[in-house]
């Protein structure tokens, strides 16, 4: 029984020149269990991001379920189930002037503090020959997470909606992929708009892009999929007072490979090493 392994990772470097500034590292894998039409799918990933003398991580597991056809497309759901866990270090607090009152004070931890909570998603995709939307949302159960027995915090849940379609040109082997993603905490808002222009040969495809957030920043892109390899770059370029120089450099990487789940033999598939 046939189905497709996917492998993807991230960096994600922001605010770039000053001090502790936002690092953002992302792993994550999926495959089909044995079903027909591979509608079940599992997924698993890790995700780690320092922010300061903050460090947050979260590792977690998925479950997709895709259905057979539905109004001309493929509908999908999925839950994910995880643990976040957030780490102050206090030992490096710098507390300036108000370095005798401030270092004292019970609520600002001399060590290192940490504390876990369970964290809880969902999201639903459809996909059509001619556009895609989804709708998500990360830490639904608004986990509360204790540090050092003084400090509490919550984590408001995000929620996300998105959406593209696929414009074939007069050049079958050229296309422009628009897309839109929406996200909210309930307390902030931000809007991204994105167009790619694409080249697909075989299994060949690379493409360009710009995206624009607006009152917030622009963002160029380039990649390409070459024998199931997927290798993106994007810089983000902060319209405010930032700056060009600050702004973020993302990194990604995918790869695919096909399995016969099942089967007998080994799966075909190159190693990367010599692709």
């Amino acid at each position: 029984m046939a189905g497709r392994l996917n492998v993807v990772g991230s960096y994600n470097s922001q605010l770039t020149g000053f001090t502790r500034a936002p690092k953002t590292m992302y792993f994550a894998g999926d495959m089909p269990l044995p079903s027909v039409d591979n509608q079940h799918n599992v997924g698993a990933g890790l995700f780690n991001e320092t922010i300061g003398l903050f460090t947050n991580q979260r590792a977690f597991v998925q479950y997709a379920f895709r259905s057979k056809q539905f109004w001309g497309g493929r509908l999908a759901g999925g839950v994910q189930v995880g643990m976040l866990s957030e780490k102050f270090d206090g030992s490096k607090t710098d507390f300036g002037e108000a370095e005798g009152s401030a270092a004292n004070d019970p609520a600002f931890p001399s060590s290192e503090a940490e504390g876990s909570s369970l964290d809880l998603g969902f999201g639903l995709h459809y996909l059509h020959p001619l556009f895609y939307i989804g709708l998500s949302a990360s830490h639904l159960n608004s986990p509360e997470i204790l540090l050092a027995e003084t400090n509490e915090f919550q984590i408001n849940p995000t929620y996300y909606l998105m959406g593209g379609c696929n414009i074939r040109l007069k050049n079958p082997l050229l296309s422009i992929q628009p897309s839109l993603m929406v996200q909210s905490d309930g307390v902030s808002l931000r809007t991204d708009i994105t167009g790619r222009f694409t080249y697909t040969y075989d299994e060949k495809n690379y493409y360009v892009g710009l995206g624009y957030s607006p009152n917030i920043s622009c963002t160029v892109l380039i990649g390409g999929v070459v024998q199931g390899i997927n290798l993106g770059y994007a810089y983000e370029l902060y319209t405010g007072q930032i700056g060009i120089g600050h702004g973020n450099h993302c990194l990604f990487m995918g790869y695919q490979t096909d399995l016969e789940l099942f089967k007998k033999g080994k799966n075909k598939h190159k190693s990367i090493r010599i692709l």
